[in-house]
């Protein structure tokens, strides 16, 4: 069931940078996930509902940013030194707050977007 919509994605050359968008409630803990051909979903990173805790995985630290603007009920993907193997549909994703457990478990989401393409050419 698709009810978040995400925005911002493209193609690139390897170093280049994206921005991507996903309209979400502010009330809503939100992940950013990515799935290439043949590979499991895997998460991106997550924010709190606040914005004040965030979480990465080790593979995109220092180059990725999430961040969100509560106002707009806007979560945002800031991608810096964007390589290869970055490329992959990104998705937006929203569970409640007290949720539970980890922020890169796909199962605790129940909120989805359709998913945006980012391609990085070297």
């Amino acid at each position: 069931q698709v009810q978040l919509v995400e925005s911002g994605g493209g193609s690139v050359q390897a170093g280049g940078s994206l921005r991507l968008s996903c309209a979400v409630s502010k009330y809503s803990f939100v992940g950013w996930f990515r799935q290439a051909p043949g590979k499991e979903r895997e998460g991106v990173a997550a924010i709190s509902t606040t914005g004040i805790s965030t979480y990465y995985n080790d593979s995109v630290k220092g180059r990725f940013t999430i961040s969100r603007d509560n106002a707009k009920n806007t979560v945002y993907l800031q991608m810096n030194s964007l390589q290869p193997g970055d490329t992959a549909m990104y998705y937006c994703a929203a569970r409640a707050p007290d949720a539970g457990g980890t922020w890169y478990n796909t199962l605790t989401y129940n909120l989805w977007g359709q998913g945006t393409q980012v391609t990085v050419s070297s």
